[in-house]
């Protein structure tokens, strides 16, 4: 196959959807993976079902790493901001365990979960691999003025750590693979609406102009060992 592979994980998501239209406008092979199967019909699409349970994303990473050599790109699209019964906190007194709980797995454990089943074939390839993972500004500690959203906030900022904390190993191991964190900005999806009139019409993005800024960032990176937390345009967030 001489066409790229690019894995897109949470497909089904609004900026997911986006970023695998997006890819298969490049002429790419896309593999889907997402809770059901992506309403996207396109004979350079490959599709498989997860229910995001360990032994559900080991054995799908396992299975695309066996027959797809060379994959390009891995882009997990996976993340939650607020449930039925929680928003995010204005108050300490709002915290909630289940709620936090709930990002901490979606937000972090699910993202980082990918890259570890992931790593047997990034250590096996000498391809060249992206792989990506959502995170936020909001996850910066140095940016934190505004307080508040404690729950998401330290879902991605645990995300990000651990993160930079692979990038030290990868390149320990001479892996070569390229982290990035990517805040998208706010994005017209079902995770912002509830906060969406609080935002400028020029600051609320749709997905497809997110996943074309993603895809941008994603083919010109530097394979220099570390990992990049990166906007929207391609501008750098401090820690």
């Amino acid at each position: 196959m001489n066409q790229d592979i690019a894995v897109v994980i949470g497909a089904n998501g609004a900026i997911g959807k986006a970023v695998l239209n997006e890819k298969l406008k490049h002429n790419t092979h896309v593999i889907a993976v997402s809770r059901t199967l992506v309403n996207v019909k396109h004979p350079y699409m490959t599709m498989y079902e997860s229910d995001y349970s360990a032994q559900s994303i080991h054995a799908i990473a396992e299975r695309i790493g066996r027959i797809y050599p060379k994959i390009k790109s891995i882009t997990v699209c996976n993340g939650v901001l607020h449930t039925s019964d929680n928003m995010p906190e204005k108050k300490i007194e709002s915290f909630d365990h289940d709620y936090f709980g709930t990002l901490l797995h979606v937000n972090t454990t699910i993202p980082f979960s990918w890259l570890q089943a992931f790593m047997p074939y990034l250590l096996s390839t000498e391809a060249p691999c992206v792989f990506t993972a959502l995170s936020a500004r909001i996850g910066s500690i140095s940016d934190n003025k505004l307080g508040g959203w404690y729950s998401y906030r330290a879902s991605k900022a645990a995300l990000n750590m651990l993160f930079k904390t692979a990038a030290v190993e990868l390149a320990r191991r001479k892996c070569n693979a390229k982290l990035m964190l990517f805040h998208p900005g706010t994005t017209d999806s079902d995770l912002s609406k509830p906060f969406q009139n609080n935002v400028p019409p020029n600051k609320l993005f749709t997905p497809a102009f997110v996943a074309e800024q993603l895809n941008k960032f994603e083919q010109n990176r530097e394979f220099n060992g570390d990992v990049d937390f990166i906007d929207w345009q391609g501008q750098t967030i401090s820690w």
